[in-house]
């Protein structure tokens, strides 16, 4: 976890606002660290525990503002997480142009560095704002409270959050989301839902991305599906080629249901 794992140390959280060129710093992150020195002095255990519990409980309560923000604006909010390099950029350009003026969408692009995918995302005429999150390697709910306040979504949209590419930290901070998402390519194996279990015991919907590259990659689909859902025995899959096209109507479909 964060606390231990020193993803914030020297972190310059900022938020790029693609539309005007604003780039504001998001100052420290809700999970600082009190010192950056190296940690060659041990810490007890149990004061590791409280750091954790203290991080996870105040980020909680900013996600069940972020929550209650999107109940009263009826906005379908989903988080999408992934490993780097699965699809996720891909999969949200095909589905912003193939549903331009059916669904209001509007993105919230997590990264440590650059706008490389914000700008993919704006080339589509998509609203889109951009959080670096320096050296941490999430986004959380304060983040994404001050993201919202950019990005102003309207009512009755849909926000997707691009969650900064690794499938352990995301998983543990409510951002105070609508509902999980998390995207598995054919080329990472079938032995991800094991070795990460709590990102996918906490996902709603798994998508398994770049089916087309089934033929040229060894993966067994049937084994990846049974393990996920040996984790999280009510996850969702579906099985989609972002480039080519493929099974992306089952993924609109569960994009009209999770729409308020």
């Amino acid at each position: 976890m964060c606390a231990t794992c020193g993803c914030a140390d020297g972190a310059q959280p900022s938020l790029t606002d693609l539309g005007t060129g604003q780039v504001t710093s998001l100052g420290e992150p809700v999970h600082e660290h009190n010192h950056a020195h190296p940690h060659d002095h041990p810490h007890p255990e149990t004061r590791t525990i409280v750091l954790e519990q203290e991080v996870l409980s105040k980020n909680n309560l900013l996600a069940e503002r972020n929550r209650d923000w999107f109940l009263e604006h009826r906005i379908a909010a989903l988080n999408l997480m992934s490993s780097p390099g699965a699809g996720k950029t891909t999969l949200l350009e095909r589905t912003i142009r193939d549903l331009d003026g059916e669904l209001p969408i509007s993105v919230i692009e997590g990264d440590q560095e650059t706008l490389l995918d914000a700008e993919r995302i704006r080339a589509t005429k998509c609203r889109v704002v951009q959080i670096n999150t320096g050296s941490g390697c999430h986004l959380d709910a304060d983040m994404l409270a001050r993201g919202l306040a950019s990005l102003d979504p309207p009512d009755e949209s849909v926000v997707m959050i691009e969650n900064v590419g690794n499938l352990v930290c995301p998983a543990l901070f409510d951002l105070g989301e609508g509902a999980r998402v998390v995207i598995m390519s054919v080329t990472e194996g079938q032995d991800k839902p094991l070795k990460y279990p709590h990102m996918f015991r906490s996902a709603q919907l798994m998508i398994l991305n770049k089916i087309d590259l089934s033929p040229y990659v060894q993966f067994d689909t049937a084994e990846c599906v049974a393990n996920a859902r040996m984790v999280n025995p009510g996850l969702e899959v579906l099985e989609v080629s972002a480039t080519r096209g493929d099974g992306m109507d089952g993924w609109y479909a569960w994009l009209r249901q999770a729409r308020p």
